[in-house]
């Protein structure tokens, strides 16, 4: 594989556990045995097991095609009937530099190992690798495995670094395993918000304007006008406060703040304004602070709980960027809250009961990991890591939240929550993050005037609950296969006149639908009735509501539910009053 020393690699957290983790590092040692053996000249990097699969990265003078994929799993086949052992050994690093002397990734992966660890190695029929283990006992035991597709991949992620040919693959322990995954690949394609985005016209990402930079049409500018209008709702009844930042700020603001040195990577190249540097913001929480510095503020106003809708700019490698999952510029739904020592517990789980509300709303399970204090590059005394951390820890206990520790996983300032919802093919996305700060308030100087007239240090809580909006309506689009619920879909209702008799009562019952605030169309094109109904299920419209000639005198109509049909011939009042207690609930 990649990298080797004396002690195997951490498993504890792979999905699935360590004989998965075997299974699928085995099948990426076949998968390079085979590569190798059908393109000698190949040139072999590395290839881990990652979640839901393996994969192997590759030099090649010319790119891998579909044809070469069925070849290689093909061969991957006739090694494992081979039943080769997977047979491990140690090496002294002037051994393996001599084995590996023309191989430049592997004399790479040779240096990056510690000195005094193992050079340890793994050889199954002609292919040696170096390698940590574990494997399997032999080629024999992996029964079921699928490659999945190939994409190109910098070598060590860099931009900098050439292009190489990554396979990725997959493996379970049984065919039916096996069988229900690629079953779920299947649906997580047909659910791609990209291919969705364009099929619904949603949203769209321009090179003449830039990667990474999002265009929401108008059918997804409601979506995201209705999760902003129940988060600001929400925010509102809990005690927030709007507030707005401009978009640039002094390059001394992120000096302050620490950004500049920290994320400085980050960060987009600097603007000259009036002989200074300006930046365009990365994070919203250093003009909150400025907000809060303001003026001076009395322990008596504490907590205070600043909210804002912020757009933020970030630099992310175009290798990584992902449709409106991973992008360059998004809105982050970020609040920062303001408060004593005493006050930290209590706000951490009022933001935590408004967590709740906003993603069971939506529709989602949930989550949350406590990150606790790295082991190393920290600042602050132990003492205020083990205040934060209790206090997240007994916000989360008090809540009554499972929660599982990540140990050594919060960021250098301070312990966090992170919160990964479940989707409706059960995968995981990190999106909220629940923050306490030790940094910010001791750099920024925040202080409150305490019951003894003295200045005393804020305690800051960081969070931001959809995490960006870009990225979670992404992730809604696929979780909903672009079926939003009726309080969030751009049109929900369609009123489908079976011919031209039924036009105008078609707009008579369009009217009621709007006085009622429910976003209706007419589909008064000269269609068969058919086509128009297909079209209005392929737009994934929640209510299609037929009318005819015979229901203009009985004053009714004929809706049918996107998912469950046609409901039957009921009075118009009824739809009317069915539609609007799906929006009033935010039934999903």
């Amino acid at each position: 594989m990649s990298q080797s020393a004396s002690s195997g690699p951490d498993l504890s957290h792979y999905p699935g556990g360590e004989e998965l983790y075997r299974l699928r590092h085995s099948a990426a040692h076949v998968l390079a045995t085979a590569v190798t053996e059908l393109f000698p000249d190949v040139k072999v990097a590395g290839g881990p097991p990652v979640d839901g699969g393996f994969y192997y990265d590759f030099a090649k003078a010319t790119p891998f095609t579909p044809e070469d994929l069925e070849k290689i799993e093909a061969r991957m086949r006739e090694i494992v009937a081979l039943d080769q052992k997977f047979e491990y050994a140690e090496a002294t690093r002037e051994e393996a530099a001599q084995i590996w002397k023309d191989e430049k990734y592997k004399l790479h992966f040779l240096s990056v190992i510690p000195d005094g660890a193992k050079v340890t190695t793994y050889r199954n029929g002609n292919f040696l690798d170096l390698c940590r283990g574990p494997h399997v006992e032999s080629t024999g035991k992996l029964k079921a495995f699928k490659l999945t597709h190939f994409a190109g991949a910098y070598w060590l992620g860099s931009e900098k670094n050439e292009m190489l040919q990554r396979i990725y693959g997959t493996a379970f322990a049984s065919q039916a395993d096996l069988d229900a995954h690629l079953q779920r690949i299947e649906e997580s394609l047909k659910r791609d918000h990209r291919k969705l985005g364009r099929e619904l016209d949603l949203f769209s990402i321009h090179e003449e304007v830039g990667a990474g930079l999002v265009h929401w049409h108008p059918k997804l500018g409601m979506v995201r006008h209705m999760l902003e209008s129940f988060w600001k709702e929400e925010h509102l009844k809990g005690g927030y406060q709007l507030v707005y930042t401009p978009h640039i700020s002094s390059e001394k603001l992120y000096e302050i703040s620490g950004h500049l040195q920290n994320y400085g990577d980050i960060m987009y190249a600097p603007m000259q304004v009036d002989e200074q540097a300006f930046r365009v913001k990365p994070m919203n929480c250093p003009n909150h602070i400025m907000i809060y510095n303001s003026r001076k503020h009395s322990y008596r106003e504490l907590p205070i709980r600043f909210a804002e809708l912020g757009t933020v700019y970030r630099y992310e490698r175009s290798g990584v960027l992902h449709g409106m999952e991973r992008v360059r510029g998004f809105t982050q739904d970020d609040s920062h809250i303001f408060c004593t020592p005493d006050q930290l517990q209590s706000e951490i789980e009022g933001v935590l009961k408004l967590m709740h509300k906003l993603l069971s709303t939506c529709g989602y399970e949930y989550h949350c990991y406590l990150a606790t204090r790295p082991a190393d590059k920290y600042i602050g005394s132990d003492a205020e890591w083990d205040f934060a951390t209790n206090a997240l820890r007994q916000a989360l206990e008090t809540a009554g939240l499972p929660y599982e520790i990540d140990e050594g996983g919060g960021a250098f300032y301070a312990p966090k929550i992170d919160v990964k919802l479940k989707d409706a093919l059960g995968r995981e996305w990190q999106c909220p993050t629940i923050q306490v700060d030790l940094n910010l308030p001791k750099r920024f100087g925040v202080y409150f005037t305490g019951p003894d007239g003295q200045d005393h240090e804020v305690i800051m809580l960081h969070r931001a609950l959809y995490g960006s909006l870009e990225r979670f309506v992404g992730i809604f689009i696929e979780h909903t296969g672009g079926e939003f619920p009726v309080w969030v879909a751009p049109t929900q209702a369609m009123i489908v006149p079976v011919n031209p008799k039924a036009l105008e009562y078609a707009e008579q019952t369009a009217e009621m639908l709007r006085a009622a605030g429910v976003r209706v169309e007419v589909d008064a094109r000269d269609e068969k009735l058919g086509a128009k109904i297909r079209d209005g299920e392929l737009q994934k419209v929640p209510y299609l509501i037929v009318v005819g000639p015979r229901d203009i005198e009985a004053g009714t109509c004929a809706p049918r539910r996107k998912g469950q049909g046609d409901l039957g011939t009921m009075p118009r009042e009824q739809i009317v009053e069915r539609i609007r207690e799906e929006i009033r609930t935010r039934a999903h």
